[in-house]
């Protein structure tokens, strides 16, 4: 049985993944940093909760404790959380507002992995699933065809362009560990007011993909429900 932690999966993509997971037989943890909202959601799937907030060490530290109590071990982390930041014009953006973003979106990507490590270590074939974006891609941004290149979020499209070199990194680094990014494509979820033509489950696919292929799916790679993406 394959044993699937999620961070930020009370709602939105997170959700739709823990559900997705859970019907074709996982063992899903849902993880969430609130606690209502977080096991309103867990007792919908029929999953078990666990409070995480990706952004301070002491909740971090002891979801990994818990799901080694309960679990034992971790084959899939999915660190999903993450927060679209302020609606302000860019030169009214704060060191604050940005220290925000990266701490939730690329630092608390880095404090989970670190905390959930000796559990990936534990299964047979462990992997690592970031959810970045393709608004943090240079060739899609720079792509007039691509709804990309209409974004303008300095905030939010950087901490993603970090999330995806961060998987490329760990992937080297971390050879016993298939670590990949996926771009969920412009999705109908509350980070946009729901304004993206996908449907939550076709921005899960690539997620979904990357949960579920075989030891030899490959590492440091960053793909869309479609395939591979420009980086």
């Amino acid at each position: 049985m394959t044993i699937t932690f999620i961070t930020g999966a009370n709602k939105g993509l997170g959700f739709e993944t823990a559900r997705r997971l859970a019907d074709l037989g996982h063992t899903v943890v849902l993880g969430a940093r609130d606690p209502e909202r977080g096991r309103a959601a867990a007792e919908k799937l029929g999953v078990r909760f666990v409070r995480i907030d990706v952004t301070d060490d002491a909740s971090v530290t002891a979801a990994a404790a818990d799901v080694a109590a309960h679990e034992g071990r971790v084959d899939v982390l999915i660190n999903n959380a993450g927060i679209l930041g302020p609606h302000v014009p860019a030169d009214e953006l704060t060191t604050d507002q940005a220290l925000e973003v990266f701490q939730t979106n690329v630092v608390g990507i880095v404090r989970v992995t670190r905390a959930f490590l000796p559990l990936l270590r534990r299964s047979a074939h462990p992997a690592i699933v970031n959810v970045s974006s393709g608004t943090g891609s240079f060739a899609l941004t720079h792509d007039p065809q691509r709804v990309e290149s209409t974004v303008v979020g300095p905030l939010y499209t950087s901490s993603k362009a970090a999330v995806t070199m961060l998987t490329t990194q760990y992937a080297k680094a971390l050879p016993g560990i298939r670590v990949n990014a996926a771009d969920p494509g412009y999705t109908a979820t509350d980070l946009n007011g729901h304004s993206g033509p996908q449907t939550v489950t076709e921005g899960t696919d690539a997620i979904v993909t990357l949960a579920t292929e075989g030891a030899d799916g490959g590492t440091g790679r960053f793909i869309d429900r479609f395939g591979p993406v420009p980086w």
